[in-house]
């Protein structure tokens, strides 16, 4: 799966996704651009979106996503905070639906 990487997401954590094509916003050149307009310009080329930011489901009117999205629920955007979370993504992208929110979790 394609995967881009909101500038909230240590960029490292493609290093625990090897399954997939990470990539972030740094690397395509969109460092700073706004959610809504990201959202559009990742649906070009990405299957999903990754970010921690738990507003944009606030900010972004979900019914019209231009792709999915997944909000990592974690303390911390620091990559040790966000290792536990990859057992909850990895199965969220197997069942993944495309134009949808999926906020992920840590196992209990």
């Amino acid at each position: 799966m394609r995967l881009l990487l909101d500038d909230s997401v240590t960029a490292r954590l493609y290093r625990a996704l090897p399954n997939h094509q990470v990539s972030n916003a740094v690397r395509e050149g969109w460092s700073g651009v706004r959610n809504g307009r990201l959202l559009v310009l990742a649906a070009a080329s990405f299957d999903a979106f990754v970010t921690v930011d738990k507003n944009l489901p606030f900010q972004q009117n979900l019914d019209t996503l231009p792709i999915a999205v997944l909000v990592l629920d974690s303390h911390s955007n620091e990559l040790h905070a966000l290792l536990p979370l990859m057992p909850a993504l990895e199965r969220a992208l197997e069942t993944l639906v495309p134009r949808s929110y999926v906020l992920v979790r840590a196992e209990a």
